[in-house]
């Protein structure tokens, strides 16, 4: 399956993040599998044991939350109310065990924590545009990607499956008119593909952009599938954006080796050339900025729970299906990847031009 393909070797990656995961990259992924795959086989939960989304604990962020990570904001940036849109994201892996196939819903420790930062890094923002929802879900664990199983395909679906209840109850929740913003990373962005070709009917008429990021979407065979295409000006509405950062010189062929070889949802064949690129400080497919375009690159403090905008440093440019990054990019932390890859940045280096790109969007869709 390609979804395992892929985020196998971004599992490879993010297991730099978390611990000597050099040496494991060295190794490759035979010594992943022993290591990280879950032991035993998929076991499904007992019936009606699922997120009730019904209930505030099931979301980490919902309006009605008081300590909500979504509403979070960089130092010297204010909203004095959000917009009128509802917001729906879905957070990226952030459960690094290999003990299960799925995270346990309530999570704790560094799962927790990781977690919450994603959220607060990423859905924050969106939080000019509108009230945001990022629900919990049983998230596949990253051992669940490194084999074509049965049981890893199984806790993929019970992932999406939250994922798909919480947006039942997000539907049911905001008024039937209101316009509606979708947003993921990573296996988010997965989840975030499956449910717009599923649910694009519910959205027509609703959606003002969906940011489909870190993931691969190929517009020839993948695109059309999804029922709304990418983002050709910045001011366009029911549109998608995605793209995936790298410095230069990129080396993606870690990531995109196994992804060519697979078929794409419409049962055509991927191709890196055909990979959708929308530059997030332009807002056009194939675009280019300077750094002085970007209005604010997210730059964390050495304990991640605040951060700053820095203008004016970070350009960019598609090239083959690659967000290219130009100029000078600041500190951002330990995290960068393999082949120059800026995957676990993909929000942070462009988090001011994110914020005007939903809310000119939004005005738009008006």
């Amino acid at each position: 399956m390609c979804a395992r393909r892929f985020l196998l070797a971004i599992t490879i990656l993010t297991l730099l993040i978390v611990a000597a995961a050099l040496v494991l990259f060295q190794w490759g992924g035979s010594a992943l599998r022993r290591m990280y795959t879950p032991q035993g086989h998929y076991t499904a939960p007992p019936p009606n044991s699922g997120p009730d989304y019904s209930k505030l604990d099931s979301w980490i962020a919902r309006p009605e939350i008081v300590n909500d990570p979504a509403k979070w904001l960089p130092q010297g940036v204010s909203v004095a109310a959000s917009g009128p849109a509802a917001v729906f994201y879905i957070h990226p892996t952030t459960y690094l065990q290999g003990d299960r196939w799925n995270a346990p819903l309530l999570d704790e420790g560094d799962t927790a924590f990781r977690t919450n930062l994603f959220v607060q890094s990423e859905a924050s923002a969106f939080n000019g545009a509108g009230q945001i929802w990022a629900p919990r879900y049983r998230q596949a664990t990253y051992g669940s990607f490194l084999l074509k199983s049965e049981d890893a395909e199984e806790a993929l679906n019970l992932a999406y499956s939250d994922v798909s209840a919480a947006f039942d109850e997000f539907l049911k929740s905001i008024p039937a008119n209101q316009p509606i913003i979708l947003a993921g990373h990573s296996q988010g962005a997965l989840h975030l593909m499956r449910l717009l070709r599923e649910r694009h009917g519910q959205l027509k008429g609703r959606l003002v952009v969906a940011y489909v990021v870190g993931w691969p979407i190929d517009t020839a065979s993948d695109l059309p599938a999804l029922g709304f295409p990418g983002c050709t000006a910045p001011d366009q509405t029911r549109c998608i954006l995605s793209w995936m950062s790298f410095g230069d010189p990129p080396n993606p062929s870690l990531i995109l080796q196994d992804w060519q070889k697979t078929k794409g949802l419409t049962g055509g064949h991927r191709n890196q050339e055909e990979i959708l690129c929308v530059n997030p400080i332009t807002g056009t497919a194939n675009g280019a900025a300077p750094p002085q375009a970007n209005p604010g690159t997210l730059v964390p403090s050495s304990d991640f729970t605040s951060g700053t905008l820095e203008p004016g440093a970070v350009g960019a440019h598609c090239d083959k299906g690659l967000l290219i990054l130009d100029g000078n990019i600041p500190p951002l932390g330990p995290f960068v990847l393999p082949g120059n890859n800026y995957h676990v940045y993909d929000y942070a280096l462009f988090w001011a031009a994110i914020r005007q790109d939903a809310e000119r969007r939004l005005a738009a869709w008006h």
